[in-house]
C-alpha cells in the first residue's frame, strides 16, 4: 500500500505541478498570452487546493481515503484535458480550477491521513518512502514532459500525462483501504485483536475543537507555517541571491540542486534517530540547523558560506514534511486526524502563497 501510494503520489504531483513549467513556453506562443497570466492559473489551482483542505481532511475522517484519492485522479485527468484543449485564459483558469481540486484529494494530505491511520510504530518508515519516492517527480517529469512536448507538441503532451494521472486510479481503488481492519488486520500489521479502535461516537466537532486548540497542535502549525515561509523565501530567491553576490551561473545552479540531494539523506537520518532521539526534538535541532546555514550564507565568504548553508539547509530541508504528520497522529485522536491536519494544510498554504513577496 505504501508504494501504491508513493508512485501515485509521484505522479500526481508531476503532472498536476511540475510539469507546468515546461508548458509555460508553448503555451505562451500558442494562447498569445504573457508568463504572468500563464502563471496565474496555477496560483489559482494552489489557492482552491488550500481551500479545499478543510473539506478533503472532513472526507477523510468519515470516510477515508479511498474513493477520494481514486475520483481525485479520474477529476485530476478530466482537468488535464480540459487544459490541454484550452484556447483562451478563462477556458485555461476553469481547467485550473479542476487541477487544484484534484490536487487536495491526491497529494500528500490524504496520503498522510492514510498512513497515519495505518501505522503506529511503522509510521516514520513509511512517510519516509513516501516522501522520497514522490520526492522524484520533478526529477521525473520535467525531462518527461519536455521529452514529449519536442516530440508530440504540448496539447498532445498533456493528454499522455493525463492518461498516466488517470491510471493511478487503478492502483487507489483495488489497493488502497480506509483502514487495516478493512483487510483483517492490526495497525503495522500486528494481530486486529491487538489493535485498539476507538468507538464510534458523534463528538467529532467538539473533538476537532479540543484537538484544535490543543498547544502542542498550535505550536506544531506555527512552527510548521513559519518553516515552510522560511524555506519557500529562501527556495524562491537562492539563485537570484546567489548571482547578484557575485556567483557564477553554474554554481547558483549547483547549490540549489544540491539542496534536494541532501534533503534525501536529511529524511533518512531523521527516520533512523528518531526513536532514540525523539522525533520532536530531533526535527527542531534540524530546523535550527537550517537557521544557521542561512547565518552562514549571509555573514560568511561565498565559498565557505554555501558549502555551510548547503550542508546545513539542505539536511533540514524536508523534514517537516515527516515530523508534522508523525507528531499531529501523537497529538489527536484517529478521527479528527483529517480535520485537524487539514486545517494546518490550509495555513500551510497561505504561508506559502504569501512566502515570495515577505522577502
Amino acid at each position: 500500500m505504501v508504494w501504491a501510494l508513493s508512485v501515485t503520489c509521484t505522479v500526481a504531483y508531476g503532472v498536476l505541478f511540475y510539469a507546468f513549467a515546461v508548458f509555460v513556453v508553448p503555451m505562451r506562443e500558442d494562447l498569445g498570452v504573457g508568463t504572468g497570466q500563464l502563471s496565474g492559473a496555477l496560483s489559482l489551482a494552489i489557492a482552491v487546493n488550500g481551500a479545499a483542505a478543510i473539506w478533503v481532511g472532513k472526507h477523510l475522517d468519515r470516510h477515508g481515503a479511498r474513493w477520494l484519492m481514486t475520483g481525485g485522479s479520474l477529476l485530476g485527468a478530466a482537468s488535464v484535458v480540459g487544459w490541454s484543449q484550452a484556447q483562451s485564459l478563462p477556458a485555461l483558469y476553469l481547467a485550473f480550477v479542476g487541477v487544484g481540486l484534484a490536487g487536495a484529494a491526491v497529494m500528500y494530505e490524504p496520503a498522510f491521513a492514510l498512513v497515519t491511520s495505518w501505522f503506529d510504530r511503522d509510521r516514520p518508515a513509511a512517510l519516509l518512502t513516501l516522501t522520497v519516492v514522490a520526492g522524484f517527480a520533478s526529477t521525473i517529469f520535467l525531462p518527461l514532459s519536455q521529452a514529449l512536448v519536442d516530440g508530440i507538441g504540448w496539447r498532445a503532451a498533456l493528454l499522455v500525462l493525463a492518461g498516466l494521472l488517470a491510471a493511478c486510479a487503478i492502483p487507489q481503488a483495488v489497493l488502497l483501504r480506509r483502514a487495516p481492519a478493512d483487510l483483517g488486520l492490526g495497525v503495522d500489521g500486528d494481530p486486529a485483536s491487538a489493535v485498539h479502535v476507538d468507538a464510534e461516537t458523534d463528538d467529532h466537532g467538539p473533538l476537532l475543537q479540543t484537538s484544535w486548540r490543543a498547544p502542542a497542535v498550535r505550536l506544531l502549525t506555527t512552527a510548521s507555517v513559519l518553516e515552510t515561509l522560511a524555506v519557500t523565501v529562501v527556495a524562491v530567491h537562492l539563485v537570484a541571491y546567489l548571482r547578484d553576490s557575485g556567483a557564477e551561473a553554474g554554481l547558483a545552479a549547483t547549490a540549489a540542486g544540491a539542496i534536494g540531494i541532501l534533503s534525501v539523506a536529511g529524511r533518512v537520518a531523521v527516520t533512523s534517530l528518531a526513536r532514540r532521539v525523539g522525533l520532536a526534538p530531533l526535527a527542531a535541532v534540524m530546523v535550527g540547523g537550517q537557521a544557521l546555514g542561512v547565518a552562514a550564507l549571509l555573514t560568511l565568504p561565498r565559498g565557505p558560506g554555501v558549502v555551510l548553508f548547503v550542508l546545513l539547509f539542505g539536511a533540514g530541508f524536508g523534514v517537516m514534511t515527516i515530523a508534522r504528520p508523525s507528531l499531529l497522529g501523537r497529538y489527536v485522536p484517529l478521527r479528527v486526524f483529517g480535520s485537524v491536519s487539514g486545517r494546518q494544510a490550509l495555513a500551510i498554504g497561505a504561508g506559502r502563497v504569501a512566502a515570495p513577496v515577505t522577502a
